[in-house]
């Protein structure tokens, strides 16, 4: 009994019968004060007619017999009837008591009527009381009867008790349908959605277990497609962190082999520097400094077991030879092709930042903005400028290419969701972002159009060691 008390429609159920039946006491005053007022106004007419019909009669032929039946029909015990000036006492008989209370009906204030009403349900004793009232059809000015209140009492209370019994059978119905109507519309569909959130509870990733909206009222569709979005999200994103969680296992193994292979790499370009050849001695350093930081990336990727980077490690450095180093290592890769490369940084221009994470970020943007002006076919420019004010370093990479497609900009910063060429993956932009992110900085797209795209990179001026 209390599950069902506590469920929604146990408690729907009750507060309707409850609704129901405070408004049946709203009803219930007026109904018996107005039915009150209804039987003292009859005993005055009955009164009325008995009185008539006697004064039509010679007073000599009036039997007392008579006198007697015409009160009894018209439970009163005596009649006053005023006509003109004269007020005359028509019908009487012996008073058992004096009179407790005399109401005048002519007064018909609502209040003053129920207040009447409720006071007469609440005595237990037999009071003798005074009506006055107005008489009907002209029959005179004023008629005055006595008569005792019990009859009256019993009267209401039997009223009373039958419109109890009316509103009990109007509640239970009218909860019935309620209930009937609540649990079709609200309930069920309620209980729908939850279900639907316990199964896919259970197994998040399977599609199936996604709700589809049916429901017609209009808040229940609201939430049943906000659930249905909120779960196809859900499952999207485990999906994707599983794949991630693949990527990370198997970039683990891979680094495990390249780390050994970059290190027999490095052996050999040590002896590259010993080379008589200037042009190999050259490029030596250039190549060291390159196998360094892929053996540094392999090193963290196997310290953290997946994909996630590691605190940068901030120390105070300057932008120019960063950048130069940055285009020189693309520009080497990119002799033969039509990509000219420019920069524009003042050689004074210092700021705190993790070199390493910083190359690799305008590694990633420099490298996107060469293809996509290979991929456009015709010749084009990158250029690098920064510029640094009181609080934070602002560095743009720009590029002449034919900008990035509508579908990329939508998950531009997300991995493998944001890739802005064919066979991309979006981990560039992703991960740029995230080294940014790990800075206290942001990464933004400036602009993107078939004139060129720019990306803006804001650091906070720290100084070297303060956390990011």
């Amino acid at each position: 009994m209390m599950k069902f008390v506590n469920s929604l429609t146990g408690r729907f159920l009750v507060l309707t019968v409850i609704f129901v039946m405070l408004a049946e006491v709203l009803i219930f005053l007026p109904s018996v004060a107005r039915f009150r007022v209804d039987y003292l106004q009859e005993r005055l007419e009955l009164s009325q007619l008995a009185s008539l019909a006697l004064l039509a009669t010679p007073d000599e032929m009036v039997a007392t017999e008579l006198e007697a039946e015409l009160l009894e029909n018209a439970e009163v015990l005596n009649v006053v009837l005023r006509r003109d000036a004269l007020r005359e006492l028509i019908l009487s008989s012996p008073m058992p008591a004096m009179v407790d209370e005399t109401y005048d009906l002519r007064d018909t204030q609502p209040l003053t009527l129920i207040g009447d009403a409720i006071g007469t349900m609440l005595r237990s004793d037999d009071r003798v009381i005074r009506v006055i009232g107005v008489p009907v059809k002209g029959g005179g000015v004023l008629i005055e009867i006595t008569l005792h209140e019990r009859p009256l009492r019993n009267a209401m209370l039997a009223y009373g008790w039958n419109i109890l019994l009316l509103s009990l059978a109007i509640s239970v119905f009218t909860a019935l349908f309620l209930f009937l109507a609540a649990r079709r519309f609200i309930v069920v569909p309620i209980a729908r959605v939850v279900g639907s959130m316990a199964s896919y509870r259970d197994d998040p990733e399977d599609v199936s277990r996604i709700i589809t909206p049916v429901s017609r009222v209009t808040e229940l569709r609201e939430a049943e497609v906000a659930l249905a979005d909120l779960q196809t999200r859900l499952t999207q994103s485990l999906k994707q962190k599983e794949r991630l969680a693949a990527l990370g296992g198997a970039v683990s193994r891979i680094s495990h082999d390249l780390r050994n292979m970059l290190t027999t790499a490095q052996l050999l370009a040590d002896r590259m520097e010993r080379s008589d050849d200037p042009a190999v001695r050259r490029t030596a350093p250039k190549l060291l400094g390159s196998l360094d930081r892929a053996i540094n990336l392999c090193e963290g990727t196997l310290a953290y077991g997946k994909a996630e980077e590691p605190e940068p490690r901030i120390r105070s450095m300057r932008l120019a030879p960063l950048v130069r180093d940055v285009l020189e290592a693309d520009g080497l890769r990119a002799s033969e092709e039509k990509v000219q490369l420019t920069a524009d940084i003042p050689e004074e221009l210092a700021l705190s930042a993790d070199p390493e994470q910083l190359y690799r970020v305008l590694m990633n943007l420099v490298r996107n903005a060469r293809q996509a002006i290979l991929g456009a076919g015709k010749p084009g420019e990158i250029a690098i400028l920064a510029r640094a004010t009181a609080t934070q370093c602002e560095i743009e990479v720009r590029d002449s290419g034919p900008g990035l497609p509508p579908k990329a900009l939508e998950n531009i910063f997300k991995p493998f969701r944001g890739g802005a060429r064919r066979g991309g993956t979006g981990l560039g932009l992703a991960i740029a972002a995230e080294l940014v992110r790990g800075h206290g900085g942001t990464l933004e797209l400036v602009e993107t159009s078939e004139k060129g795209t720019r990306f803006r990179i804001r650091l906070p001026i720290r100084k070297a060691g303060q956390a990011a």
